[in-house]
Formats: C-alpha cells, structure tokens, sequence
C-alpha cells in the first residue's frame, strides 16, 4: 500500500499521514502509529515542510524500534 503524505488537521492542528480516503472523510494516522482519526477533506492543509520532516523523522525512528 503506498502512504499519503503528511497533512494538519486544520481543525486542531494535529499532523497525520494520509492513509485512506472512505465514506466522505479523510483518514489521518498520527507520525509513528496510533489510532487513525477521520478529518473532514476541507479541513485538510498540507504539512508546511519542518512539520512534515518531523512527522517522517518520528515515523522512522518508531519504525526502528519494531521487532
């Protein structure tokens, strides 16, 4: 499957990577894993490029750290 990139939820400003698009909403996975959240697509801004470095330096780093 191949990732979307990193957006903000312009709603309260949290950083996720795009991961699916399904029944209207926007899929959001926070850097490094979690729980998905749904974010409506017009509250979707694409991540200024320090946020979206941070978020993919997180991801890496957690991606490291798997067994």
């Amino acid at each position: 499957m191949s990732l979307g990139p990193y957006v903000i939820d312009t709603r309260d400003g949290r950083v996720g990577q795009v991961m699916a698009r399904e029944g209207g909403f926007v899929q959001l996975r926070p850097p490094g894993g979690g729980v998905e959240w749904d974010c409506p697509p017009e509250s979707v801004a694409p991540a200024p490029a320090p946020e979206g470095s941070r978020a993919r330096a997180r991801a890496t780093g957690q991606e490291g750290r798997l067994p």
